[in-house]
């Protein structure tokens, strides 16, 4: 079996560092340099010939993370390694993953041509905005679920008050599987925005009064729709409302907007570091996973036994 080899990105080194501890193998020396004009240069500090390198690298603001990941795809393809593999936790440009009206780019997609022609042979990342974005790749991606995550730490809870709610339409999926596998009820916040960022109404379908209402998300970005969706369940008569998101974006306004809402609480995964610390949010750790995912693709298991089945 071939040497294994673990590299962080730059701003990915406090999960990088879970994540091989979790494995039991140190992360590679690797380097990133930069020019007066702040252009990059990585260097690879030990040889990759022949390994399976993976570079754990989530690619959020700054842009500059995803210039770094391909950099590093790009010097270790030169360097002869054997197997490459992207370990984005957080995919970033995944929001538009097709056009909803004229002149607008498909980024998901272009994101997807520019990490294959740097040469990456594997993507693994979790909760795609849209499962659809595995079919922009043609390279094996593995995409692990935020459920093997966030059910183990709900199972510890008493839900028999629960009612699991999706913020809008798109996210119906991702709440019904919570809500089948602890056999809650499943509500829907229908939401019309003005422009990006900017919800103008919501309308919940569905009962919850009395209710401790879950809402499920994949990102928080400035948590406008959360909060909205809070408020909306709230006035409906719901008793408490709690939110799961896997990436917290938390951008703009959004930790004044979760202080200010009727939010009790806000879940996230660690693929993006906090920028503040706030009382009503708690962050599940992610880097198990990931490393239990990276072992089983070096010693080709089974990807699937990672996932959350009732």
């Amino acid at each position: 079996m071939p040497d294994i080899k673990l590299f962080s990105g730059s701003n990915s080194k406090y999960l990088a560092e879970k994540i091989a501890d979790h494995y039991g193998y140190p992360l590679g020396d690797i380097e990133l340099k930069k020019f007066s004009d702040g252009e990059m240069q990585i260097v690879i500090n030990e040889s990759v010939r022949g390994s399976y390198v993976f570079f754990i690298c989530s690619t959020f603001a700054p842009a500059e993370n995803l210039l770094e990941l391909l950099l590093m795809i790009d010097t270790a393809k030169r360097a002869s390694a054997g197997y490459i593999t992207c370990v984005m936790p957080y995919f970033g440009y995944a929001r538009q993953d097709r056009k909803d009206k004229p002149r607008v780019p498909i980024s998901a997609r272009l994101m997807a041509n520019v990490l294959e022609a740097a040469g990456a042979d594997r993507v693994m990342t979790m909760d795609l905005h849209a499962d659809q974005i595995q079919g922009f790749f043609d390279i094996p991606v593995d995409h692990l679920k935020s459920e093997a995550i966030f059910m183990p730490y709900l199972a510890s809870q008493d839900l028999s008050n629960v009612t699991f709610a999706s913020p809008d339409v798109g996210g119906v999926k991702r709440a019904r599987s919570y809500a089948k596998y602890f056999e809650r009820d499943l509500v829907i916040c229908d939401k019309e925005r003005m422009k990006a960022n900017e919800v103008k109404t919501i309308t919940v379908i569905g009962e919850v009064k009395g209710a401790d209402v879950i809402l499920v998300d994949d990102i928080c970005d400035t948590a406008g729709t959360l909060c909205k969706a809070a408020d909306a369940l709230i006035a409906k008569g719901a008793k408490s409302v709690r939110a799961m998101c896997t990436h917290p974006v938390l951008s703009g306004k959004a930790y004044e907007n979760i202080e200010n809402s009727s939010l009790t609480e806000l879940i996230v995964t660690d693929t993006i570091p906090l920028k503040n610390k706030s009382k009503k949010i708690k962050v599940l750790p992610c880097a198990k996973l990931f490393a239990r995912a990276i072992r089983n693709t070096h010693e080709y298991k089974s990807i699937a036994a990672l996932f959350v089945e009732k």
